[in-house]
């Protein structure tokens, strides 16, 4: 198991979880800016695991984890995985606009080419993301997790809410678990930070909201969706996603908006700073088991059949 700089603290606790030790990896620096990486530990013809979420300065950490792969290759290791728990890239999924790169593709040939041969990430922004890459994918959820987070509340007149209808089928797994009603809002993109949501699809008056999202990087749509879910009669909300980056001006959007109380969030990318009131629940345990089963070669899927049956009739296993 290695580790780039990108979230060290959640490779540690995938080792813990493991019992296995975090080998040591060495990035220099050279005074033209190019980065060299060693790793520290022999690793002919082992199993290498190297965790690197894709979180910002995104386009280094990208950089030390293709420099990682490749010095793995070169040091003989019989399979590398690349444990990419945010897969930054995968919003390039499509092509929107004339003339644009389709970076979620392009970056998963990278990893290929740099000699990944599995890769381990959780929550694509886009299931199609998946189809991108010529090497085994495990794909995991959080949904199960962040669903922990609210069991044995009172929830009635509750309602999940998803902020578009692309998110929809995850948000309707989410309000199974919980045995919940499931609304959506039908939002329409202007520029990287900037929303509309011109509709809510579902019965939202009167109810208390948990907003799901996959990633929060601006908090535009989050704060577009809480001020049109106050327009259609919604008490208060919680918001819940599985990569909270929480960029520019997220953290004072969310801490400031009067219908939030409480926002909760995974591990998978590191905890922002003058966010106190933020609520962290991990998902190492997740990857340590899945990085168990592969390593076994046992079944990762198996690992999310219906998140927890008891929990969530009647779907017996997740679509992805």
């Amino acid at each position: 198991m290695f580790s780039g700089s990108a979230h060290t603290e959640l490779a540690e606790q995938i080792c813990r979880d493991l019992g296995v030790p975090l080998s040591p990896v060495e990035i220099h620096r050279f005074s033209n800016d190019c980065l060299q990486v060693q790793l520290q530990t022999n690793c002919r013809q082992r199993d290498v695991y190297i965790v690197q979420p894709l979180v910002p300065p995104t386009q280094e950490h990208l950089m030390e984890l293709l420099l990682m792969i490749d010095a793995a290759r070169g040091a003989s290791a019989a399979q590398i995985t690349a444990v990419i728990p945010h897969y930054a890239y995968a919003r390039s999924d499509k092509k929107d606009a004339s003339r644009i790169s389709i970076g979620g593709r392009l970056v998963a040939d990278m990893l290929t080419t740099a000699g990944a041969n599995r890769v381990l990430t959780m929550a694509l922004h886009a299931p199609q993301v998946h189809g991108f890459f010529s090497v085994p994918v495990d794909h995991l959820t959080a949904i199960g997790v962040l669903a922990d987070h609210f069991r044995g509340r009172d929830l009635s007149d509750t309602v999940v809410v998803s902020p578009d209808l692309g998110n929809a089928k995850t948000a309707t797994q989410f309000a199974r678990l919980l045995g919940v009603p499931v609304a959506a809002g039908s939002k329409q993109r202007l520029a990287d930070d900037r929303v509309v949501i011109d509709a809510i699809v579902g019965e939202v008056a009167g109810k208390r909201a948990i907003v799901l999202d996959d990633e929060i990087a601006t908090g535009g749509s989050i704060i577009e969706l809480l001020d049109r879910l106050k327009d259609h009669g919604c008490t208060s909300a919680a918001v819940a996603c599985t990569h909270g980056l929480f960029a520019g001006p997220a953290v004072e959007r969310l801490r400031s908006h009067p219908s939030i109380t409480e926002v909760i969030s995974t591990d998978t990318v590191p905890r922002p700073d003058g966010f106190p009131e933020l609520e962290t629940t991990s998902v190492s345990g997740l990857f340590a088991e899945a990085i168990k089963r592969i390593h076994d070669g046992e079944s990762v899927s198996s690992l999310f059949d219906g998140v927890d049956p008891t929990h969530g009739p009647p779907q017996p296993k997740l679509p992805f």
